[in-house]
């Protein structure tokens, strides 16, 4: 852009609630991703022996794994903290005390989906995510089962 363009360009200023005010919420999509990182995890542990190890094909195998591991971490990440930062409000405290620890613990969680390879933080990223399903649906005053695709 010119200098010209910019003088005669005006500035449009918008603000929403959040990144985009569409109302459309759902925790669906984390568990996605939570279920993803489980299923990895569990497959890259599988393969993680030395026998295993000794085949090219394996090594590239578990590389995928890896990297498919941190996407959908990132994505249980970042689909986490939407609904953190732009569904839940101040009031959904008065009922819910513990959402921001919650929150907090998965976030922590989803990070050490990335960099490990644990059975056990991934069991604990589905518990959270599970818990973070049901204070969600209570909020909206909804009764909706907790089913895995999985």
């Amino acid at each position: 852009m010119t200098e010209i363009e910019k003088e005669y360009t005006p500035t449009i200023e918008a603000s929403a609630h959040c990144d985009g005010p569409c109302g459309v919420y759902d925790p669906a999509s984390a568990r996605v991703a939570a279920e993803a990182v489980q299923s990895m995890t569990k497959k890259m542990l599988a393969l993680m022996n030395d026998e295993a190890m000794a085949n090219p094909q394996n090594v590239m195998t578990l590389a995928r794994y890896s990297a498919i591991k941190e996407e959908e971490s990132q994505k249980c990440k970042d689909e986490l903290l939407i609904l953190w930062t732009d569904f839940f409000n101040p009031q959904h405290l008065e009922t819910i005390p513990d959402l921001h620890d919650t929150f907090w613990q998965a976030a922590k969680l989803c990070s050490a989906c990335k960099v490990e390879v644990s059975e056990q933080h991934a069991q604990e990223l589905m518990d959270a995510v599970e818990a973070i399903h049901h204070m969600f649906w209570a909020a909206k005053g909804r009764d909706v089962p907790w089913i895995r695709a999985s």
